[in-house]
């Protein structure tokens, strides 16, 4: 892999000059017994080899009773991340903990992420939502601090994601079984992981119910607030609908901010909920609820706690077998946005 110029030795070229794993190099500098004789042996002559001197700043932070764990994401203000930020806060509140968070924003977040970990000790870090490269990976992963992944797998970190195929195959699936065969998805202009999964659970519920995919009725909003994840995002994308595909009887909505947004543009010319037009949503956020909204559960606030708590046994030093993945199976929570009890 190619690397920029520079005048120091740093881990990676260790790991390169002994032919192992950035995360390898880490374990034998943090005196972690994990690691074999011979393996050991090599790191400590590549070190001694290259007059490596391991970052004094981050090796005196675990010596630290350092309070805070940080989280990194990619705004702090979207009410999927204020769920996920509940169940983390509770947590550190348990264990006396303060939160650090950096607002990765919507472009060049992993340059934003590595300057925010350049600028100062960090204890543990949460990432969420951020797509993450092999390269940032190993990083993470052979960095003095413990890193967890929220909505992201690696199989060198400790992981927890969703798994949004099944996710949005059974909110299509459901939207079936009420008698719909004309349904529309509201999407993300943003391309993403997740959005692409969710797509795909769309495309194989309608093809399973043998029903047509129609690419154009996968429609985005064309404000692009939040990523495409917005009240603004739903109800342009609603409109758009209303007026290209009136036969349209149902929408899944890839969020429940789009959701939101739809169910007002659909309020805005007199259409009725479920009557005229089925909605389903994803998140499950807690304002869908009082909605009346369907929506897919991702537990937020129970993997944002869960998260965290195995972040704070990794920076604590207790025993851990090797990184955790972890994959949601999320569940759909059908209230009356979906249910028409009159028949069609």
């Amino acid at each position: 892999m190619k690397r920029p110029q520079k005048t120091h030795v740093t881990i990676y070229d260790v790991a390169d000059h002994a032919g192992v794993a950035i995360s390898t190099v880490s374990r034998v500098l943090n005196g972690s017994p994990d690691v074999s004789d011979i393996t050991r042996r090599k790191v400590e002559q590549a070190i001694a080899d290259l007059k490596y001197h391991p970052n004094r700043t981050a090796r005196s932070l675990a010596q630290q009773d350092v309070r805070s764990l940080a989280v990194a994401l990619p705004s702090f203000t979207a009410p999927f991340q204020n769920e996920l930020l509940k169940g983390i806060r509770a947590y550190l509140r348990e264990i006396e903990h303060d939160l650090l968070i950096c607002d990765l924003g919507s472009h060049d977040q992993e340059n934003t992420l590595r300057k925010f970990l350049k600028r100062g000790a960090v204890r543990g870090l949460l990432l969420c939502g951020l797509p993450i490269s092999e390269e940032l990976a190993e990083e993470l992963a052979g960095g003095p601090s413990p890193c967890v992944l929220v909505g992201e797998q690696h199989p060198s970190l400790d992981c927890w994601a969703w798994d949004d195929v099944n996710g949005a195959k059974r909110a299509v699936g459901h939207l079936v079984k009420q008698g719909h065969e004309s349904i529309a998805m509201i999407r993300s202009g943003v391309d993403s992981p997740s959005q692409t999964q969710r797509i795909e659970g769309y495309r194989l519920a309608m093809e399973e119910a043998g029903l047509t995919v129609d690419h154009g009725w996968i429609v985005a909003g064309k404000p692009q607030y939040h990523g495409g994840f917005s009240e603004e995002d739903g109800q342009d994308a609603m409109e758009r609908i209303l007026e290209t595909f009136p036969e349209c009887t149902a929408v899944f909505c890839s969020s429940d901010v789009q959701a939101i947004g739809a169910m007002a543009a659909l309020r805005n010319v007199g259409k009725r909920i479920p009557e005229d037009m089925a909605i389903v949503g994803y998140d499950d956020i807690k304002t869908s609820r009082f909605l009346g909204l369907s929506s897919v559960d991702q537990q937020m606030q129970a993997i944002g706690r869960a998260a965290a708590e195995r972040l704070y046994l990794r920076v604590s030093g207790s025993p851990l077998e090797e990184p955790k993945q972890t994959l949601i199976h999320p569940e759909l929570a059908i209230r009356r946005s979906s249910v028409n009890t009159v028949s069609r």
